[in-house]
Formats: C-alpha cells, structure tokens, sequence
C-alpha cells in the first residue's frame, strides 16, 4: 500500500464535471473536505484549446485533477463520427495532461476506458494485455485516443516526474447518463425501452441479438469511489482496471430492468442482430489488491437508475 494522499484541503479540478461520471465524483469528493472542486462549463472553456486550457490552469492552479471528459456514445455514434470521436478525444487528452504537468499539479488520475483492450484478448482482460492486438473497429478512434492518453500520462512522467496514473473503467451506468436511443449506451437504452413499452401498455419489450452476450457493468458512484482511492493510494505507471469483478448476460440486465419498469411479458430477442463480443470482463485483481471493493449492487444500481431516468425524461 502506498503511503495516502489526503485530498483534504486540496484544490481539486474534475475536467469533465458535469458529466455522468464526473458529477458523481463531485458528490464524493465533497465528503473529504476539499479546499474547492474546480470545473469549468464547455461554454467557459474548451478542452481541446490547448493554450486556453492551459492558461485556465494557471489562474486555477488545481493540485489534483480527475480527467474525466471527452466525446463519448454508443456504437451507433462511433461507427457515425469516428474521426470526432479520436481527434476530440486526442485533443483533451493533450491540452488537459500538458497543462497539469506546466500548471503545477501534484497529481493527474486519467481516466481510460475499457475499451482499449484488444477485441480478441484473453478473459477476464488484464492490464498485460493492452496493444497485444487489433482493436474493436466499432469503437477504434475513441480507443486509439484512450491509448494515446494513457501513454502520455506514462511519457510525462518518465520525462518529467509528473505523478500521473491511469484508470481503466468497464461499462459505467447510473445517474445522469445519456438516454438518447441514437447514442446510449446498453443500460441506458434498456431502461428508455422498458419505459416506452409501459407507456404503450405493453407487457414485453425486444433485445437485439441472443441476450447471452456478457458484460462487466459498474454503477457510477462505485467508479467515482475507485477513482478517488486511486488517487489516495496508486503511483505507479501501468493503467488499473476499475470493474465490478463479475459480469450479467444482457438478458438478465434486460429482464430486471422489465420488472423494475413493471413488465410482465417475456423478453423478446430479435436474432437476427449481432450479439458483439461474447465476454467482456475485466480483472480487478490489482485494485483489489489495494484494499477497494464495489459497493452496489446490480439491481440496486439499476433501480436508482430508472428513477433517475423517470425524474428527467420520463412521464
């Protein structure tokens, strides 16, 4: 165990802030007692702006930053945007690890994705597996990008000492996700759906694909807990997973998410879809290791998550 890092007092810039993530990582850091939870609106500050980020560093001058932001969505939107989705990504990234390392900061915690793991890589995926393989085409430039964050945060500590550690979450849901049905992700459209079709009185709902497809899927608060006990107790330069340590079929995601909804129907599949790839499970060995354990569970996640979604775009 390292020795801890007391964000008490400290002045703390979650970039990325008003995002799922990045708002569940200022509920919990409020709790610690900052000196401030710094974050500037997209209208005040545009990340990619690399002379402008910097500059707002300066005047900020954050001792510990969260990188949380980019451009995110489903597969529909990276198969529609890929170039959006690696340059955006690439250029936050840039601007947001420079600027820590020439502003000063103690420390930077980037925040990664899951899906830089190659498509074909042994399960559950660990942190040796990175750039052993080819990619998800589906989600390639915003995986690239992920990489090349990762990477800088390794260069930039080689060259010039800057405590920077990366973290690697699985598929995040809860509290101020996205619903679009175009650019959700898989909860969030499985709940849109499940709301539609009580509102039409139906009793069922259909899934793309078998349903048996499995996935990692973590409840955002928990991340958010495992970011900040990073940052409290992790220096050293290879990435850290952030999972749940199992992995639910999506028919069983889907079929709690009817009962929550109230549907009484059986789950429709519609094979004819793809089903992607069959396991996606993430090792969380090394932060366990550490001493850091989820806390909520699926259906508790997922029902905090429904009602979040009928307070803001149900009826």
């Amino acid at each position: 165990m390292q020795n801890v890092y007391d964000l008490k007092g400290k002045r703390v810039w979650v970039a990325g802030h008003a995002g799922m993530l990045g708002s569940a990582l200022c509920r919990q850091l409020e709790n610690l007692e900052p000196d401030a939870i710094l974050g500037a609106p997209r209208a005040e500050l545009d990340l990619r702006d690399k002379d402008a980020t910097l500059a707002w560093a300066r005047r900020e001058r954050p001792e510990l930053i969260f990188l949380t932001a980019g451009t995110i969505g489903g597969i529909a939107a990276n198969n529609a945007y890929p170039a959006d989705f690696l340059t955006d990504n690439l250029l936050i990234a840039a601007s947001v690890i420079d600027a820590a390392m020439k502003a000063g900061a103690e420390k930077l915690v980037y925040v990664g994705s899951a899906a830089v793991y190659p498509i074909n890589a042994e399960q559950p995926l660990r942190e040796d597996a990175l750039m052993t393989g080819p990619l998800e085409p589906a989600h390639e430039g915003y995986a690239m990008a992920k990489l090349a964050g990762i990477k800088l945060c390794q260069a930039y500590r080689r060259q010039f000492g800057a405590e920077m550690i990366s973290a690697l979450p699985t598929n995040l849901y809860g509290p101020g996700d996205t619903y679009d049905p175009e650019n959700s992700h898989v909860i969030p459209a499985l709940i849109r759906k499940a709301h539609e079709a009580r509102c039409a009185d139906e009793d069922s709902m259909e899934i793309w694909g078998s349903g048996k497809a499995r996935r990692d899927f973590l409840y955002v608060d928990d991340c958010a807990n495992a970011l900040i006990f990073l940052a409290q107790h992790y220096c050293s330069e290879l990435p850290v997973n952030v999972g749940s340590g199992s992995d639910v079929s999506i028919a069983e995601v889907a079929q709690t998410v009817m009962e929550l909804a109230g549907l009484s129907g059986p789950l429709r599949r519609d094979e004819s879809k793809p089903d992607g790839a069959a396991r996606r499970l993430l090792d969380t060995s090394i932060l366990n290791e550490l001493g850091w354990e989820p806390k909520v569970g699926l259906r508790q996640g997922l029902a905090v998550t429904y009602s979040d979604f009928i307070r803001r775009c149900g009826t």
